[in-house]
Parts: C-alpha cells; sequence; structure tokens
C-alpha cells in the first residue's frame, strides 16, 4: 500500500479514536445540525493537528515526498469519516438498490498521494449510472462539510459512461483518470472504472496520448518562459520541474502500464542510474515544493526573490567560495531542473526504439538511415554504430557537435546518453588535442547558429569538462533582479546574439552593431572574448581580472597567436569600460573622453568592444535592452572613433562651439541675425559643446516663443521612439532646489529620468534637458501621462505642489523585492573632469531616490551640471557631475567627508523616513543653485 511508509500513522490522524468519538456525537443528544456542527469542530480539529504533526516531521529533515503523501493520508482520513457519517448515520440505506452504489475516489495529484500542504483536494464520486437522490444527498453531504473545513475541493460526480466519455475527448480528463485512487465506497464501481478505461479508452490510443502530452508540455513550457533559468521559476509547471517529472510519469503508466517509473528500469527504458536521478530530483523538487507552501502558507509554486534566501537558509546552503547561500542553493536547483531536460531526452528515446516499428507511431523525428562525417544519421538525428567509439576515441564526442552544427540535425538521445557514460574520458589529454580545440573554435565562430551547438554541449555536460573554467559557472546564479539569467545560459545567449548580429537579423534593433562587425578583423577573438566574459563570476573578486588571466592560459590552447591571446584577454578584461562610460559619465566632458580613447587606443579594438558590450547587454534579459542605451552607446563610440581617426572629436574648445553654433544657424536660416545672435550669447560653452544641434534648434524655439509670450515657464516634450525615451525641455529662472522638484514631480508622475543637461543662462534662466522613461523602460509617450507631468512640475516649481508629501504616502516597495541588501556607496572623483567634481551613489532603487539625493545635493550647496541615472535590478547607480557656489570643483577634504556623509544618511533612510523628514525642509530657501 502507497501509506504503508509513513511511519506511526496514528500520530497524524488516530482514525480509531475518531470512530468512537464520532459514534458518540451520532448517539447523542441534539438535532441533526447540531450533530453535523460538533462533527465539524471535531474533523477541524483532527486536521489541524494532523497537520501540525506532518509539519513538524518535515521541519524535523521529513522530505518534501514523505510530507506529500502524508498530507494525502490524513485527507483520505477525513473524507473517510465524513463519508461513513453521511452514508451510515444521516442517509442510511439498509437495502441499497445497484443504482445507489456510490464510492469516492482520488484523481490528480492527489490520486497519486503527492498532496502539498496547500494543494487542492481532486475528488471523483463514481457512480454506476445516472445520479439518484440517495447519492446526492450523500455527495453534498460530504462536499460542503469538506467546504466547511477550508479544504480546497474540486470535484466532479459521474457514472463510468460518462468517465469514460469525456475521456476519449478530454485529455486532462483521462490524465486525471490515469492517477484515479480508490479512497471508499463501493470498491468494485472503481475497479470496473479502472478496467474499462484501459480497455476502452487507453488501448490503442499510445501514440495519440504520447504526442497529446509532448505537445502540452511544450505549451506550458513556453507558457512559463521556456528556459530551466530564469531568476523566479516555478517549481511546479516551468521547464524542468514537477510538472516535467509527472508527463514522464504519465506515459509511462499508459504506454508501459506500470504503476511506478521504477519499473521501467527492468524494461531497460531507464538505467538504474537515470532512475536514481529522477527520484534524486523529484525529492529535491518536492522538499522545495513544500517549503515553498510552508513559508507563503498558502499554495505558492514559484520561487521569488524574497522566498529564496529563507529556503537557502532552512535548506542548510551557506556561503562559500566567494557565493551567497541563496546563489548555491539555487545552482543545485538549475542542476536538478537540468537533470529533468536530461531524463526527458532519454526517455522520449527509449519510446522512438520501442514503438517506431508500430505504423501508427510518427512521430516528427522519425525518417530513414544514412552515414554523416562517420556517425550514423537515425530517423533524423545524429547518432553512433559503435557503442565503443567514445572510448577508444574520446575527440569523436567533440566531432559529434560539430558533425551535428555542420549538417544542421539534432543529436540522437542515445547518443547523449553514451556521452554522458564517458565524460570521464574527457580530461587532460583530450583538452590538449589540437584536433578537439580547433573542432570546438569552429564550433564557437561558425555561421551556422552556435548558440544551439554550445548548449547542446553544456546540456550533455561536454562544454564544462571540455573547459573547466566554464564548468564552474553552469547554473552560477547571481541573486539581483538584473541578471536574468545563469552564467552559462546568458553566456551561451550572448553567442547567439553576436551570430544575428552578424547575420542582419538584429539590423533595425542594433543598427550600428550589425554595421560594424563587418568591419572587425579579429572575428574569433570577438567571440572567443564573448565566451570567455563572464567566466570568473562566483569566484570571488574582480571577475574581470580573473577572467583575463583564465583567457592568457586557455587562448592559446584554443590555437590562438599570442596577439589574439591578448586581445582576448584585453577585452575580456575591460568588457564592462564601454558600458560603464557610456552609462555613468559624461562623455560630453573631454576628459572622459580622453580617458576612455586613452584604453582602448586603436579602431579595432573599439569595433570589438561595442560589438561585445551590446551583445552583453542584449543578452542578459528580454527587457534590459533599450533604444536609449543603445543612443548612449552610439554616441560614446562616433565620438572615440572621430578622436582615434583624427575627426572633429580633436578640435579645441573655441572651434567646437563656433562650429555648434555654425550648425545652429543652418537650422535657423529663416531667424533674424538678431535673434540667432541673442540666444548664442545667452549659452556659455559648456552648452554648445553638451548638446546637438537639432536639440539646441528646438531649444532655441522655445525659449524665442516664452520671450515674445512673456511666459517665465516653458516646458516641452518630445518623444523619440527609436531610442525609447521622452526628452522633456524645461525653460525657468534658475532657483535652488530646481532640479531636486523636477526629479520630486516626476517620481510622483512614475517618470524615471535616465539622463540630464543643466544649465543656466547669462540672464538666470535654467535651460534644462531631461531624457525620461517608464519605470519598465519604455518611452514616457501617453499623451495624458505627459500633460499631467507637466502640470505637476509647474505646479511644483510654483510652490502649489510638494512632492515629498505625496511620496511620503505611497506604500513601501513589494516584500518581493524589499529582500535585496544594496550596500549604499558614495564615490566622490575628481579626476574624472578638469571642471566637475563627479558624484556617484549607489543603493537599492526606490521611488523617491532620486528626488532625495538632489535634495540632499542642493541642501550641500552643490549645483548640479549634469546627471546619469542607471538602473541594474533592484540596483540604482546614479552619477551627478557638481560643482561649488563659486563654480568650481570641490576639493577641500572635510568638505567631501560632509557632502558623503549627507548622501550616505539620504540614502540610508526608508523613503516615507526620507520624505516626511523633508516634507517642511523642502520649503526652506536653499543657499544653493541646483
Amino acid at each position: 500500500m502507497i501509506f504503508d511508509q509513513i511511519r506511526d500513522r496514528r500520530a497524524i490522524v488516530d482514525r480509531r479514536r475518531l470512530v468512537g468519538e464520532i459514534a458518540a456525537i451520532a448517539e447523542g443528544p441534539g438535532d441533526a445540525a447540531a450533530r453535523r456542527q460538533a462533527l465539524l469542530g471535531l474533523l477541524k480539529g483532527a486536521l489541524a493537528s494532523g497537520r501540525a504533526e506532518i509539519r513538524a516531521r518535515f521541519d524535523a529533515g521529513a522530505s518534501g515526498l514523505e510530507t506529500a503523501t502524508a498530507t494525502a493520508y490524513l485527507i483520505d482520513q477525513i473524507i473517510i469519516l465524513a463519508y461513513q457519517f453521511a452514508s451510515e448515520r444521516v442517509f442510511p440505506e439498509s437495502n441499497p438498490t445497484a443504482s445507489e452504489r456510490l464510492c469516492v475516489a482520488a484523481v490528480g495529484g492527489y490520486g497519486r498521494a503527492e498532496m502539498a500542504p496547500f494543494s487542492d483536494v481532486d475528488l471523483l464520486f463514481l457512480l454506476p449510472y445516472k445520479r439518484t437522490p440517495h447519492s446526492e444527498q450523500v455527495v453534498e453531504f460530504v462536499l460542503y462539510l469538506l467546504w466547511d473545513l477550508g479544504l480546497k475541493v474540486g470535484q466532479a460526480t459521474r457514472s463510468i459512461a460518462e468517465c469514460l466519455a469525456r475521456a476519449r475527448h478530454d485529455l486532462t480528463i483521462r490524465t486525471s483518470l490515469l492517477d484515479a485512487r480508490y479512497i471508499y465506497g463501493d470498491q468494485a464501481l472503481f475497479l470496473e472504472l479502472r478496467r474499462r478505461f484501459q480497455a476502452e479508452v487507453v488501448e490503442g490510443s499510445g501514440v495519440e496520448f504520447l504526442a497529446a502530452k509532448l505537445s502540452e508540455r511544450d505549451e506550458r513550457h513556453n507558457r512559463m518562459g521556456d528556459s530551466r533559468y530564469v531568476v523566479e521559476p516555478n517549481i511546479k509547471d516551468g521547464k524542468g520541474g514537477i510538472r516535467d517529472l509527472h508527463t514522464l510519469m504519465w506515459i509511462a503508466k499508459y504506454l508501459y502500464h506500470v504503476e511506478d517509473v521504477g519499473e521501467l528500469v527492468a524494461r531497460g527504458v531507464l538505467s538504474a542510474d537515470e532512475h536514481r536521478r529522477l527520484v534524486t530530483a523529484q525529492r529535491f523538487l518536492w522538499t522545495i515544493r513544500c517549503r515553498l507552501h510552508y513559508l507563503a502558507d498558502r499554495a505558492e509554486e514559484r520561487m521569488t526573490f524574497d522566498l529564496q534566501p529563507e529556503i537557502a537558509r532552512l535548506s542548510h546552503y551557506a556561503a562559500r567560495g566567494g557565493n551567497l547561500g541563496v546563489e548555491r542553493f539555487m545552482k543545485h536547483y538549475y542542476l536538478v531542473a537540468k537533470d529533468v531536460g536530461d531524463l526527458t531526452r532519454v526517455f522520449c528515446a527509449a519510446l522512438e526504439a520501442e514503438h517506431m516499428h508500430r505504423p501508427r507511431m510518427r512521430l516528427p523525428w522519425f525518417g530513414g538511415r544514412r552515414e554523416v562525417g562517420g556517425f550514423l544519421l537515425q530517423h533524423g538525428r545524429l547518432s553512433v554504430a559503435d557503442k565503443n567509439e567514445f572510448a577508444t576515441d574520446p575527440v569523436r564526442m567533440i566531432e559529434l557537435f560539430h558533425v551535428a552544427q555542420d549538417n544542421d540535425v539534432d543529436i540522437h538521445p542515445e547518443a547523449l546518453r553514451l556521452i554522458r557514460s564517458h565524460l570521464g574520458r574527457i580530461e587532460a589529454r583530450l583538452r590538449t588535442d589540437p584536433r578537439a580545440n580547433q573542432l570546438f573554435v569552429t564550433m564557437l565562430t561558425s555561421p551556422k547558429d552556435p548558440e544551439t551547438t554550445l548548449r547542446r554541449m553544456n546540456e550533455a555536460g561536454v562544454l564544462g569538462r571540455f573547459i573547466p573554467a566554464f564548468g564552474r559557472v553552469v547554473a552560477q546564479t547571481q541573486h539581483d533582479m538584473y541578471h536574468v539569467y545563469t552564467v552559462d545560459e546568458h553566456t551561451i545567449f550572448a553567442i547567439g546574439i553576436l551570430s544575428r548580429i552578424e547575420h542582419g537579423a538584429l539590423t533595425q534593433e542594433l543598427p550600428l552593431a550589425s554595421a560594424i562587425i563587418h568591419e572587425v578583423l579579429s572575428r574569433k577573438v570577438l567571440y572567443l572574448a564573448l565566451f570567455l566574459h563572464d567566466i570568473a563570476k562566483g569566484r570571488g573578486g574582480d571577475h574581470s581580472t580573473i577572467g583575463a588571466h583564465i583567457a592568457l592560459k586557455l587562448a592559446p590552447r584554443l590555437g590562438f597567436t599570442r596577439e589574439e591571446t591578448e586581445t582576448v584577454a584585453w577585452l575580456v578584461q575591460h568588457h564592462l569600460v564601454f558600458s560603464n562610460t557610456a552609462f555613468k559619465r559624461d562623455i560630453g566632458d573631454p576628459k572622459t573622453l580622453g580617458d576612455f580613447v586613452q584604453l582602448v587606443q586603436s579602431p579595432e579594438r573599439l569595433r570589438l568592444l561595442l560589438v561585445l558590450t551590446v551583445a552583453d547587454i542584449r543578452a542578459v534579459g528580454p527587457k534590459v535592452w533599450n533604444g536609449w542605451k543603445g543612443q548612449l552607446l552610439r554616441e560614446l563610440y562616433y565620438q572615440a572613433e572621430a578622436a582615434m581617426t583624427g575627426g572633429a572629436g580633436l578640435g579645441g574648445q573655441a572651434e567646437r562651439v563656433r562650429a555648434a553654433q555654425a550648425r545652429l544657424r543652418e537650422l535657423l536660416a529663416d531667424w533674424p541675425e538678431a535673434a540667432i545672435k541673442s540666444f548664442q550669447d545667452r549659452n556659455y560653452p559648456s552648452y554648445w559643446l553638451s548638446l546637438d544641434a537639432d536639440t539646441q534648434a528646438r531649444q532655441a524655439r522655445l525659449v524665442r516663443a516664452a520671450d515674445v509670450t512673456g511666459e517665465r515657464l516653458k516646458i516641452d516634450s518630445r518623444i523619440d521612439r527609436f531610442r525609447a525615451v521622452t526628452e522633456l525641455t524645461l525653460y525657468a529662472p534658475d532657483h535652488p532646489g530646481l532640479f531636486a522638484g523636477v526629479a520630486g514631480a516626476m517620481a510622483v508622475s512614475g517618470a524615471s529620468i535616465v539622463d540630464a543637461r543643466i544649465f543656466t543662462t547669462s540672464d538666470g534662466m535654467a535651460l534644462d534637458t531631461f531624457w525620461i522613461q517608464t519605470t519598465d523602460g519604455r518611452a514616457f509617450d501617453e499623451p495624458e501621462r505627459i500633460a499631467k507631468l507637466t502640470a505637476t512640475i509647474t505646479r511644483t516649481l510654483t510652490g502649489g505642489f510638494r512632492p515629498a508629501m505625496a511620496l511620503a504616502k505611497r506604500p513601501a516597495m513589494a516584500a518581493r523585492t524589499a529582500v535585496f541588501r544594496v550596500e549604499p556607496r558614495v564615490l566622490i572623483d575628481n579626476r574624472a573632469s578638469n571642471t566637475f567634481t563627479v558624484i556617484e551613489v549607489n543603493a537599492r532603487d526606490r521611488q523617491g531616490l532620486l528626488y532625495d539625493v538632489t535634495r540632499t545635493l542642493a541642501e550641500q550647496r552643490l549645483s548640479i551640471g549634469s546627471a546619469r541615472i542607471s538602473t541594474y535590478g533592484e540596483r540604482a547607480v546614479d552619477v551627478f557631475y557638481v560643482k561649488d557656489l563659486f563654480g568650481l570643483k570641490v576639493l577641500q577634504p572635510q568638505r567631501l567627508e560632509s557632502i558623503k556623509d549627507a548622501l550616505l544618511a539620504a540614502l540610508a533612510d526608508s523613503p516615507g523616513e526620507v520624505a516626511a523628514s523633508r516634507s517642511t525642509a523642502a520649503q526652506r530657501p536653499v543657499a544653493a543653485t541646483r
């Protein structure tokens, strides 16, 4: 019996004692309603104490499967007692007719005796024919009692004929009947259903059921993101989760008529090792699932960010080797999910071998047999003819993937199974084999879908064995909201992005990278550098530096020259420099550009670094890349290229100012000369060096319109859909705290500032440009939202609205994201710019953060010249170019320390505390400019 494995079942529920107490209730005083209420109280107590006992056993170390079985046992006993009371005490039949036979069966997960703590109770009330008044009374009594106990019951009341008719046409019902388990009542009725279900539904429909279940699985994977490596995996329905194991079990039951997958070992479908891995995966996933339910105190199937650290702690995963405990736990989870995928492939291969001779079996992979590259092309997939081939020549394991890639065919699961049994042959001798290394480089740089080939090698365990440094990042996670995939999956995905860029598949989205990749002279250097760029993640220390050392050792092994090796290592060492400069620094500042050019030095390295950076960012996650990031990278590339090749970027300041003003004259050709000169004279050199001519022309028209009408506050907006950004220009009298007021108004309106250019004209007017997005990285483009934002900024700057008060009333960050800890950090750099002090602020992102920071800068009497605002998941990185009241850099050590302390104090506060403490301070005059 399935429940025989449960130790001390009476401690969970003592049915013998309960039967006696129920008899006393039935025979005691009171009416039917009173007796039902007494029964309900008794069963509630039994259910609560039974659940407490099961939870205590789980907390003491019982597995998830043991917990699931015990929970099903407990529910069984409650249902049996309720059914007995209804059929024997409330609606007794001394001489029931054949039509009044009735039994109750468990279906679905409950039928398999696999019940997570808060799972639904799925029941089938089985009748021989149509319903009778007596059966309806019993069913209704039991169901209402179960509902009153707080159980979530899914139920159906059907005759045998109805069950069979529905099962023929409904895959869900057919699957639930496959798991059906007798609980109580007329057992002969249940056995008749089982016999007829097998004879009338299952027999002869194996191929149909198989195809339907695999299709259902694929659709479910697509809904869940079609990856095992999502950051918040669904433990039940996600790829590599419990439902995938269920699919294997259902197919095994249906095609092989087994009750336990372990029976497939004797049938030769699974090896003993594969069955052991299946059981291990099942135990691990079920333990996590039960842990999730208990932590959430409800039926929760998704491992959300807030629950992952707690699950890791309770599962005894401690920090080690530079990895957090939660990262080590999630790595274990992804490896188990990968194991489930391996088992799925093996099982499908066995199905093919077992059933292919049947005329009705026409799975997509079936076909003829021929030899390709020394391998056997069997049923459309590559396999081996000799099972000793990998033992005698291990290089053939690498060659198998190369031949599959070269011929655009898949690899047969039996071949992958054979590889797995020979992974130990991938050792030092094979790693230094020139043929093996040449094959790997050819696959990595192949125009034929290197992403799929690398993923196949990774799934088979070959990639991590052939390149051990890569094996260390397999299933390696980073516990944050920015990195969507594991390190190995991100790397392989990035190679796929690079290949698509090269093939012109992303020209509209990534125009510059798609153009210059064909100018790259070191193509294979680019592919290897991208493959290695994150290979040292999780080791502690700077992964870029450690990765560069790995590249210096690995590249020569792969046949790269000394010059190529040096370039690969340089790219790995500096793979973050392009994005850090473009996203965190003002590239309009000559020193920023000069430092970048001095580091990169050559146009070839510039091209390589740009394409690598684009592929890297694009592969982080589906929502990370946007047009604004692309524009920032393009601006840096073009300016650096001009500086390297002797273009306009090398001109002196006066010459560049004159050139910018000349371009403006061309765009304002219809203006009077006096009007153009008036606008030019009102702006300082920094203005002409920081914005493009089109933006300056728009702002000139805005200023002139304000002068004509006498308006002292004017706001204009322009949507740039390609860059996924909205450009907002503000023309208003300059005054202390202006930037902070605008930032507060935008926070209240749901707009995020990603970049800002701040200028004061010679007549004391502010001419500021803000580039804004929605919180999910899209252009702030809805007309009503723009109108509301404009109104809020106007009210804020005219004193009619206080952002601090509004922000104080906003709800705090959701608990699932509040789990992330970002240590506040303030970096002050006086070397990055010749004219500004550069302040970089790192903190956990939250609503109103920018407002708090800019208010603090205003209180410190600092003027903001420009700002770069970036968000990486839960981490905000904001950079400000500031000067003091006299327009100079801040150099005094004590003053710098005071600024840093003030900013750290603001970052450490909660949003509500910050807003409340500053709600009055925001109204006081501050002796500062922006």
